[in-house]
């Protein structure tokens, strides 16, 4: 089975870093999988991608080598299992707040008997190989997100789930869920001290944590916490800063 580069990251001690596609279009998921990055996700929740843009999506990420993943709308294991069948490499769901929706979630992800995914991955096996079926269970990867107080009271239930392999902390939702503002980069120190708690029980369970970030500047000082994966924004916020940088920067003579 095709290697999965956001494990082979890990498995040499290193952290990986991955980037969110809000827009639709394959074109624009083939140039941003080529620049390097260790995981590329689609993201199906706040992007404005569907189903019918995910399938060419994840075949024009599938030319380079990043771990293609997805971040499904909700818990909901069919369209859990549609990406997985489509060849997402990884599944970040979002809003887990118990042990028992981390449960049903890993187990959407799982054949039987760790699971009970359905068989039928129609075009995995052209991405990964014709062994998919015998490698699936250790090469996806299941991101939790924690973005709730309440996720974080149940931390030890939910990192304690078999087959789980990592947290997603949602920083925005996360500062809204404790009265907080909305936004990326949180740094206020009650959203802080939930985010290295967050990170201290992964950890201490064995299993890895990432994180969303608006800025290198966030990301890395993440990275210098222990975070094992991060990412860095997403191609529409790449483009907005980008033009309106390119814009402030040209000089005009305006009539």
């Amino acid at each position: 089975m095709r290697p999965n580069k956001i494990i082979e990251k890990w498995n040499a001690g290193q952290a990986a870093v991955n980037i969110f596609l809000s827009t639709p279009g394959s074109f624009t998921a083939e140039v941003m999988a080529s620049l390097g990055w260790d995981g590329v996700t689609i993201d199906m929740q706040h992007g404005v991608n569907d189903y019918s843009d995910l399938l060419p999506m994840l075949q024009g990420i599938t030319r380079y080598d990043p771990a293609p993943m997805v971040r499904v709308p909700w818990n909901d294991p069919a369209i859990i299992m549609k990406s997985l069948d489509a060849g997402a490499y990884g599944i970040i769901c979002p809003m887990i707040n118990t042990a028992a929706e981390c449960e049903s979630f890993v187990g959407a992800c799982r054949y039987a008997p760790r699971g009970y995914r359905s068989t039928g991955p129609i075009r995995a096996v052209f991405y990964a190989g014709t062994d998919y079926h015998e490698h699936a269970d250790k090469t996806i990867l299941t991101f939790a997100m924690i973005e709730t107080q309440e996720a974080v009271d149940n931390l030890n239930g939910i990192c304690s789930v078999p087959g789980l392999d990592a947290v997603y902390i949602g920083p925005s939702d996360l500062s809204v869920s404790i009265g907080g503002s909305p936004g990326g980069d949180q740094r206020a120190p009650d959203v802080m001290n939930r985010i290295e708690q967050t990170l201290e029980a992964c950890h201490r369970h064995g299993i890895k944590a990432g994180i969303h970030a608006m800025s290198s500047d966030y990301a890395n000082d993440m990275l210098e916490k222990g975070f094992d994966l991060v990412t860095l924004s997403s191609d529409f916020r790449h483009m907005l800063a980008s033009a309106n940088a390119m814009l402030a920067s040209t000089k005009l003579t305006r009539g």
